[in-house]
């Protein structure tokens, strides 16, 4: 009906200037006393006419608009495929259309090669910045040697490795746009990849004196090892960064919402109920993250992408001044690939 609607809106000028010609045309031949059964027979063939027409116009109308409807939810080039013009203006605004075509393929061409060759740049950076992080160790490893009880120790070790992890994440950041492509899903141990995660982070656990609640979970998940020990490592690192010293972690398996989850607690700060919504955000921090500067609002949107990519669920429940529990659901729904 709106597009009829449409269509009449769109022919009310020659719908018009017929109707006035035909009413002209019945005038006239009122005033000189025509025939009345021929000027209706008239009339009727006019009427049939009028109706022939409205309705061949309207298909063709109707046509159009559909062809232009895909159009329009295309993304790729359709200048080349656009409705016959059936008049000057038509052809003018399809050739503007051709113009704004070729300057939209050369502006996404540049944004593409900028973008291309930043992501060189940092990555570039990424691979050369371990080299000084790796001395750094090296040196550090030669002042504990010389003097074990040196008390800034224990805070320069928190810092160079909060400074890999950064690293990590640049990279992994800049992994994330191919990694469909990346990914290689296998059966894996859960207790593998939690080991892996938990042995990394060793030293800081040691270093803030927070205890460790292990509970091995025995089960072999259909993942990509890889990216999923990514995502462990960076709940881990939260888990850690918002637990006071002499804190607690736990690793467990859970059912929640019908399901088996892999849960993460920790009994540390805690989120904001009303910052809970928007913690996968890119960019987002919320109240804590802001209070103590230590939040940088990439981690959990990266998991949260990887989660969603692998076909796997992530969700998080948490009590300020209570802790926080990250859910992972990690059973396989269908995946298609970006």
């Amino acid at each position: 009906m709106k597009l009829l609607i449409a269509f009449l809106k769109d022919k009310t000028r020659e719908i018009s200037l017929y109707a006035g010609t035909v009413g002209i045309f019945i005038v006239v031949a009122f005033l000189y006393n025509i025939r009345m059964d021929a000027l209706k027979y008239a009339l009727l063939l006019v009427i049939l006419w009028l109706f022939l027409y409205v309705i061949t116009e309207y298909h063709r109308f109707r046509k159009k608009h559909l062809l232009l409807e895909r159009f329009k939810k295309s993304t790729q080039e359709c200048t080349k495929e656009l409705p016959e013009c059936r008049n000057l203006l038509e052809l003018d605004y399809q050739e503007l259309l051709g113009i704004f075509d070729e300057k939209i393929l050369e502006l996404k061409s540049e944004a593409r090669i900028k973008g291309q060759d930043l992501s060189d740049y940092y990555g570039m950076w990424a691979h050369q910045i371990k080299t000084p992080i790796a001395a750094m160790h090296i040196l550090l490893q030669s002042v504990e040697d010389e003097n074990p009880a040196l008390p800034e120790l224990k805070e320069m070790k928190m810092e160079l490795f909060k400074m890999e992890q950064y690293v990590e994440m640049v990279l992994t950041y800049l992994r994330m746009e191919d990694m469909s492509g990346d990914l290689q899903f296998e059966k894996v141990s859960l207790d593998k990849i939690l080991k892996q995660s938990v042995r990394k982070y060793s030293q800081m656990f040691i270093l803030q004196k927070i205890r460790l609640d292990y509970r091995p979970v025995e089960r072999i998940v259909l993942t990509d090892e890889k990216w999923l020990e990514f995502v462990t490592e960076q709940i881990l690192s939260n888990a850690l960064k918002y637990t006071k010293n002499g804190g607690e972690i736990r690793i467990c398996l859970e059912e929640k919402r019908g399901r088996e989850c892999l849960v993460i607690e920790d009994n540390g700060i805690g989120i904001q109920a009303e910052d809970l919504p928007r913690v996968f955000e890119k960019g987002f921090t919320g109240y804590n993250g802001r209070a103590d500067k230590k939040s940088t609002g990439i981690g959990l949107y990266l998991c949260k992408k990887i989660m969603d990519k692998m076909g796997h669920k992530i969700w998080i429940d948490s009590e300020v001044g209570k802790g926080t529990r990250v859910y992972l659901e990690l059973t396989r729904k269908e995946w298609n690939p970006e």
